[in-house]
């Protein structure tokens, strides 16, 4: 394979961009240009590929445009035309290896771009169940808070998959996989063969038995379809309650009080995003949550049944206590899609199980994304979701790439509130140590094992978070800043020398 293509990656979120110098901004997370690192693309002889018309790409977001006029200003980002660089739009023949990509999130878009630049001549697919192009799902929450429109949520500009031999066909929905004839069943009542297929098939909302969850006005937010409708009932609707006080059910309250609607936010455990704070970080995020106005935080809120006849009027909790509401927004995780995958043969536990390739329990069939399980870990995270669906993509197209897993990590700006979370921060070990300090608006908790760090919370600044992932995924020896009265501003002091070296 050539290393030939620039590019960079977000240390944050994952984004890649494609060019000389990174971005100013994340347009993904808003991440500053110094926290992306140099990433190689591997390609596979796409320098063979046919040029035909010079087209311009924004060098801050990567939207392109096939007009031979230099844009006034990008469509995306609104920067202005002096963003833009002349590329070759490419005629890319489509005679080669059937490559069938199921599902249109971050990992299948992701599969199929690097399946093209892996193999030029290959015949790739891409289905997705829903009627819009594919979008950016990790800023449905932003659309939400109407910080971006509808047309900012997009991947990419619906010209870029033919521009890349991309067959993106919307509104089909999987309804049957035959191994044995490599043909899969689509809703439309097509059917498809395929040399290799990729299952992106992501995961769906988990809806716990609570009962009256399927009244009117009770809903998920998992698709852009799920944002407009509840952006519709907020213009008619004052009184709204979202379940689950996780990374999205805060960010969805966060998004919903910004249209002036009062939400109320019920979290079961005794404090926000268990999974993602300890108790100490999570105080400290609801004081500023709960300041901000537009939100009432209610904890240790077990929902027992959501009231009302055919339209919900209320959400009835286990200690009796009724929260008001003309609008029930569920956010209590996600399951993978592998089903249908299971009953056809695949090897499935709480996902598609693969390997470091991506592949499956059959050679070729890869998975990545929501649906994959790799190593025990379903991530159900956006830059893990993009890392493997690249892997796969290359993979199934003939290259050679490895995902050898990611810590787990969270960005999260609720209500203009960064926060920063990675790797183990829960859970008592004799061996693991902790440091923490709140330092004026800040919060920093830095957790060690054997001299290597294996879990941190950002709170209020986040700008040491690459060099924070860096230290865990690298297992930087960190001894030089851990005698026995080791604090966290030795700890900051060792990560900012560390990122001055990135």
């Amino acid at each position: 394979m050539d290393t030939g293509k620039n590019a960079w990656i977000c240390t944050v979120c994952g984004y890649v961009h494609e060019g000389d110098s990174p971005p100013e901004i994340c347009p993904v997370c808003g991440a500053a240009k110094e926290l992306f690192e140099q990433h190689s693309i591997e390609t596979n002889g796409t320098d063979s590929v046919e040029e035909s018309s010079t087209g311009w790409r924004c060098e801050v977001c990567s939207y392109t445009s096939d007009d031979k006029k230099l844009p006034e200003a990008c469509p995306v980002c609104g920067s202005s035309a002096g963003s833009f660089q002349p590329v070759q739009s490419s005629h890319i023949a489509r005679n080669g290896l059937r490559i069938v990509v199921v599902g249109a999130g971050i990992a299948g878009v992701s599969a199929a771009k690097a399946a093209r630049e892996t193999s030029p001549d290959a015949r790739i697919t891409l289905l997705s169940a829903e009627n819009h192009p594919p979008y950016y799902r990790i800023n449905l929450t932003r659309y939400l808070a109407g910080e971006i429109t509808g047309e900012n949520l997009s991947l990419h500009p619906k010209n870029w998959y033919e521009q890349n031999g991309i067959d993106l066909q919307l509104q089909k929905e999987l309804l049957s996989i035959d191994f044995s004839k490599k043909q899969i069943g689509l809703s439309s009542k097509e059917t498809l063969e395929y040399d290799r297929l990729i299952l992106t098939t992501g995961s769906h909302p988990f809806v716990p038995g609570i009962v009256g969850a399927q009244k009117k006005n009770v809903t998920v937010l998992r698709t852009k379809s799920d944002a407009d409708f509840i952006l519709e009932q907020c213009k008619n609707v004052d009184r709204i309650v979202v379940i689950g006080g996780g990374v999205l059910g805060l960010e969805a309250a966060g998004a919903i009080a910004k249209t002036g609607s009062h939400v109320t936010l019920l979290e079961a455990a005794g404090w926000l995003m268990p999974r993602q704070l300890n108790e100490q970080a999570a105080l400290f995020l609801e004081r500023f949550v709960t300041e901000s106005g537009g939100i009432k935080l209610v904890k240790n809120a077990r929902t027992k049944e959501i009231l009302g006849d055919q339209s919900v009027h209320g959400v009835q909790l286990e200690d009796g206590r009724t929260i008001p509401a003309q609008l029930v927004v569920i956010a209590t995780g996600v399951r993978s899609n592998c089903y249908l995958p299971g009953i056809a043969g695949l090897d499935v536990k709480r996902g598609i199980v693969v390997d470091d390739c991506l592949q499956s329990s059959r050679s070729d069939v890869f998975a990545a994304g929501d649906v994959a399980e790799h190593r025990g870990v379903c991530y159900g995270i956006w830059a893990p979701a993009q890392f493997q669906g690249t892997i796969a993509g290359i993979n199934a197209a003939g290259g050679e790439g490895r995902f050898m897993g990611v810590p787990p990590s969270n960005m999260l700006k609720v209500l203009g509130y960064d926060l920063y979370s990675i790797g183990k921060i829960s859970g008592k070990d004799e061996n693991l140590s902790e440091i923490d300090k709140l330092i004026g608006d800040a919060y920093y908790c830095f957790r060690f094992e054997n001299n290597r760090m294996v879990g941190a919370i950002l709170m209020g600044r986040t700008e040491l978070s690459a060099s924070v992932k860096m230290a865990i995924e690298k297992e930087i020896d960190c001894s030089p800043v851990l005698p026995e009265s080791a604090d966290v501003k030795g700890v900051l002091d060792f990560l900012n020398e560390l990122q001055g070296k990135m």
